[in-house]
């Protein structure tokens, strides 16, 4: 495929900012992984595309960031792979770029539920677009579970929504075992609605309520951060803002960069009351960690910081900007 081959939907801007981000997945069946691998981070190397890429049997998933036509580029050659030509793709725009490289990496699970019999090719739930995604949570009876993790509600969730309270994705199948009776009752079974930021735990989770027996189940195509770019404001169920997995920590609708800042000892994301704590210090520890680490631990931090500050007073990026200790939160 040529270099600048793109699908029409690749071209769809977002908000007018020097660095193009993707967020992206697709179930498929991948099978020469290490191949594909390479091609991969070949092509990522060469349009100056940074991020993370996970491939599995069962497909791909990742965001990646870089200019608008490298990230056309290396979308276009994803479309290539097998299976991948419909992938999913949410685009937003950062000021700089939010990874500092590029990993492909083979996984067992493109996002990890820890339920190896559970196929989102075979059976998943119905897929709702994010324009009629508020009447569905507004009926009576429409049970709405946000399926991602407890750091993640805590930035912002929908109106109304179940907060599992799980650490981890591949918590969420005991979690929703254990308070199924609780959720479900024992009458007429109800509509289940379920979302996530790009929709890809969606799909797992979905199929995993089918393989449960629950046959109402429904999802957000394209996750909140489809929502966020396709509904107006004024018209939005959402409050507070959007988890993402990179330097950006947040976003709001229009997909414009949120209020959040990353704590660079812990990774959790920090608000404006989490930065006036006596337990934040820049770069060093966060109310969420203080307690985690030792005084010794931070005392490294501090040293970091402040080589890192250096560093940037001469233009260039410090090693352990890369190397942070402790890393991003994953799904």
């Amino acid at each position: 495929m040529p270099e600048n081959a793109t699908a029409p939907a690749d071209a769809a801007p977002g908000p007018a900012l020097p660095i193009r981000v993707a967020a992206l997945y697709r179930f498929a069946r991948l099978d020469d992984r290490v191949a594909l691998r390479a091609g991969l981070v070949e092509a990522c190397d060469k349009h100056g595309v940074k991020g993370t890429l996970l491939l599995a049997k069962e497909g791909i998933n990742g965001t990646i960031a870089g200019p608008p036509e490298g990230i056309a580029a290396v979308v276009a050659h994803i479309r290539a792979l097998p299976g991948c030509a419909d992938v999913d793709v949410k685009y937003s725009g950062a000021p700089a770029m939010p990874f500092y490289r590029m990993k492909v990496r083979l996984k067992a699970e493109i996002v990890t539920m820890g339920q190896p019999d559970i196929d989102p090719l075979a059976s998943v739930g119905t897929y709702i677009e994010p324009e009629n995604w508020n009447a569905l949570i507004s009926q009576p009876g429409t049970i709405l579970i946000d399926t991602r993790n407890d750091y993640e509600v805590a930035v912002g969730s929908f109106a109304g929504a179940i907060d599992p309270q799980t650490a981890s994705f591949r918590d969420f199948p005991a979690w929703f075992r254990a308070e199924r009776e609780r959720l479900l009752g024992d009458g007429a079974p109800p509509r289940v609605a379920m979302f996530c930021t790009g929709g890809i735990r969606c799909e797992k989770s979905t199929a995993f309520l089918k393989a449960e027996g629950v046959e109402e189940v429904f999802h957000l195509r394209g996750g909140i951060l489809k929502y966020l770019e396709a509904v107006p404001p004024e018209e939005s169920l959402w409050q507070g803002e959007c988890f993402v997995f990179d330097q950006r920590v947040s976003v709001g609708h229009g997909l414009a960069p949120g209020t959040h800042s990353p704590c660079h000892a812990c990774r959790r994301p920090l608000n404006a009351a989490h930065r006036a704590s006596p337990l934040f210090e820049e770069g060093v520890s966060c109310p969420a960690c203080h307690a985690e680490r030792t005084e010794a631990q931070r005392e490294g931090y501090r040293e970091r910081h402040r080589q890192e500050r250096i560093a940037a007073g001469r233009g260039v990026s410090h090693i352990g900007a890369q190397l942070a200790p402790a890393a991003i939160p994953k799904p």
